[in-house]
């Protein structure tokens, strides 16, 4: 596996797959080659469908800014695709083609080139599942934290305090601002009035959804508005981690050094699943971003209590499974309806799964790997209408004005 930053990314939303992805194939492609005077960019598949919504061609034009760029947007359903987010970058001199590059958008920000394979230098862990991982840990007797640490080296601490303050940043700034989203659905920010707006028979529970969700309403929010946010692991679903890391560290006065341990764990269940499935929507669902980005924060929140391997597994299984076959369907292809309510719902299902895990992780059947494997499978079969092209459910049946 590759290493954990990897799952990380610090950007501008909204969409790591749609936005970041592009901008990085567009720069990797003048970095090869910067002489080209003009350049074509075509994108296909879901880049194509929800492009516009998402922002892909003004990501990919800040890069360009210095060629004149043609994009174009192809959606016929006719071609032949090895993956939904293909896009070519076609490079133009002195009148003539004379280079052509096709890249993948595979999730999370991350590019793959055709052609090229996976450089075997980034690979820095030897295991790839998770039951490799525990045995290890288990005959060695240390935390799953621990062997992220072994294995990212010298540094990896201190680029993981970075991404915490960028994820606490993501809350506070959501929360301070308000006003109606860009993109034409007229969706008024709502973070704010969550935090605030106590309810009129507020029980300890209550509380903790308001502040959960309003944490995860704050970083969606600052996605969709093009706002700083760190990928965990997609733009889609950055809202579940921080929000649940954020209200257990004000509750139980965590230490940042807690928060690092459990940002580890969670950055490495997110690679598992990125190297052993996906976790891009247009390939398999929102179950491959919001399902994983839950599965992080439950394995987060019982690395942050202290529990055992077995347990991280169960919590990490549970909030995997119950996301299984959730579909991605975009309202005009726009990081909003219903990405930023989504969020919220899985930062408590994350908090649900750690309950259980407490409890009843001694009598569990199903293995974290499978549900990985299960959740790519199901991904497979979904209809492409429900990953990523807003073509179907409530971005085929919402009427907006």
């Amino acid at each position: 596996m590759r290493s954990v930053k990897s799952i990380f990314k610090v950007g501008i939303g909204p969409s790591s797959s749609h936005t970041m992805g592009p901008a990085f194939a567009a720069q990797k492609f003048i970095d090869r080659y910067p002489d080209a005077d003009k350049i074509k960019v075509v994108l296909y598949g879901s880049l194509s469908k929800t492009g516009a919504g998402h922002g892909t061609d003004r990501a990919i034009n800040e890069v360009l800014s210095g060629y004149p760029t043609e994009i174009i947007f192809n959606s016929d359903d006719s071609l032949h695709l090895d993956h939904p987010n293909t896009m070519d970058i076609i490079g133009y001199l002195r009148g003539e083609e004379y280079a052509k590059m096709r890249f993948f958008s595979i999730g999370g920000g991350e590019i793959r080139i055709d052609g090229e394979g996976v450089d075997e230098a980034e690979e820095i862990y030897a295991e790839k599942s998770f039951t490799e991982i525990a045995e290890l840990c288990k005959s060695r007797n240390i935390r799953l934290s621990d062997y992220v640490f072994e294995h990212e080296g010298e540094g990896f601490k201190h680029f993981l305090g970075d991404v915490w303050h960028t994820m606490s940043l993501s809350i506070r700034e959501g929360l301070i601002h308000t006003g109606v989203l860009p993109g034409g659905l007229k969706l008024d920010r709502k973070a704010q009035k969550l935090y605030n707006q106590r309810h009129i028979d507020e029980s300890p529970q209550t509380r903790e959804n308001r502040i959960v969700c309003a944490y995860a309403f704050a970083v969606s929010e600052q996605n969709a508005d093009c706002g700083l946010i760190v990928t965990a692991p997609t733009c889609g679903s950055c809202g579940v981690l921080p929000a649940v890391l954020k209200y257990m560290e004000e509750k139980n006065s965590f230490s940042e050094n807690d928060i690092i341990r459990a940002l580890a764990v969670a950055g490495l269940v997110g690679n598992i699943v990125a190297t052993n499935a996906s976790i891009s929507g247009a390939e398999c669902g929102c179950q491959a971003e919001v399902g994983t980005a839950c599965s992080m924060a439950a394995a987060a929140l019982a690395e942050l209590y202290g529990m055992g391997i077995d347990q991280i597994e169960y919590a990490a299984e549970i909030a995997l499974e119950h996301h299984l076959g959730l579909t991605c369907d975009p309202v005009c292809g726009l990081v909003q309806i219903p990405c930023i309510e989504r969020n919220a719902v899985a930062a408590m299902r994350a908090i649900n799964a750690l309950s259980l895990a407490n409890f009843l992780s001694d009598s569990r059947k199903i293995s974290f790997d499978l549900v990985v494997e299960t959740m790519y499978q199901t991904g497979i079969d979904l209809s492409r209408l429900y990953r990523e092209t807003s073509e179907g459910g409530l971005a085929k049946l919402y009427k907006h004005e």
